[in-house]
């Protein structure tokens, strides 16, 4: 079951300014780099509840997502930044923020120019994606990377949407309104099939541990309890929205 590692922060090494929440590259006490979304960015604290739990999520089904980890940023990083917009970050941040493993080397993933991945792959993210209802992963911002000849999926932040309104409200069986613009969709396999494979793994102990494992602060809104309530309620209503994104994926051949 999952268990989070916890790194301590030991250098604030660069900001990377691609995504909006200007999440920091950083050296750890384990001597490893990680990208690290902060919890003072503007996304706040429940964009770091959608990338441990989504992106754990993921790990659990075999989809390839580098290790996540907790880390420990302490504001006193802030001191050596010039940059006042990073010191305002970092000395907003201070605590546990969420971690990813850095591939370096890693490039970004562009559908005109990168090999597709197989069909079972493609089909198992787009399906994954439709479950934890994660809005970003169209062709304008795939957040997918190729690294040593192997699709990566990265930032997970944006998952799990409807949290920012409230579980209680959400429809189980609403399909993913970007299904039909997702960056995987044309290489995808039959999702109906996807669905059986992956479907029997998303089960209450599982979303009980990845739950438990996120920082109980971070959280803001909705108890932990309704996240797990919720995952398993659009498991159980799979049919729905793996009807919808099949339609689409049909479409498209």
């Amino acid at each position: 079951m999952p268990v989070l590692r916890t790194v301590r922060a030991t250098r604030y090494v660069a900001p990377l300014r691609e995504g909006g929440s200007m999440p920091a590259l950083v050296e750890a006490d384990d001597d490893g780099l990680y990208v690290v979304k902060l919890r003072g960015a503007g996304q706040g604290r429940l964009a770091l509840v959608a990338e441990v739990l989504a992106g754990e999520l993921a790990r659990a089904l075999d989809l390839p997502v580098p290790e996540l980890v907790v880390a420990d940023v302490d504001t006193e990083l802030a001191r050596a930044e010039p940059d006042p917009e990073i010191q305002e970050l970092v000395q907003a941040s201070g605590g546990t923020n969420a971690g990813l493993d850095f591939l370096p080397g890693a490039l970004p993933y562009a559908p005109s120019t990168g090999r597709p991945p197989g069909p079972d792959l493609a089909a198992a993210v787009v399906w994954f994606d439709c479950l934890v209802e994660n809005v970003d992963r169209t062709p304008r911002n795939p957040n997918l990377l190729m690294w040593h000849g192997r699709l990566w999926l990265i930032d997970h932040g944006a998952a799990l949407f409807r949290q920012h309104a409230g579980l209680d409200h959400a429809d189980p069986a609403a399909p993913l309104p970007m299904a039909a613009q997702h960056v995987l969709l044309d290489a995808a396999g039959p999702l109906p099939d996807a669905a059986q494979r992956l479907a029997p793994k998303v089960d209450e102990p599982l979303l009980r541990a990845i739950v438990d494992a996120i920082p109980p602060d971070w959280f803001a809104g909705d108890p932990p309890e309704a996240y797990v309530e919720h995952l398993l309620a659009r498991v159980a209503a799979s049919d729905a929205w793996t009807a919808h994104a099949e339609e689409h994926r049909a479409r498209r051949r």
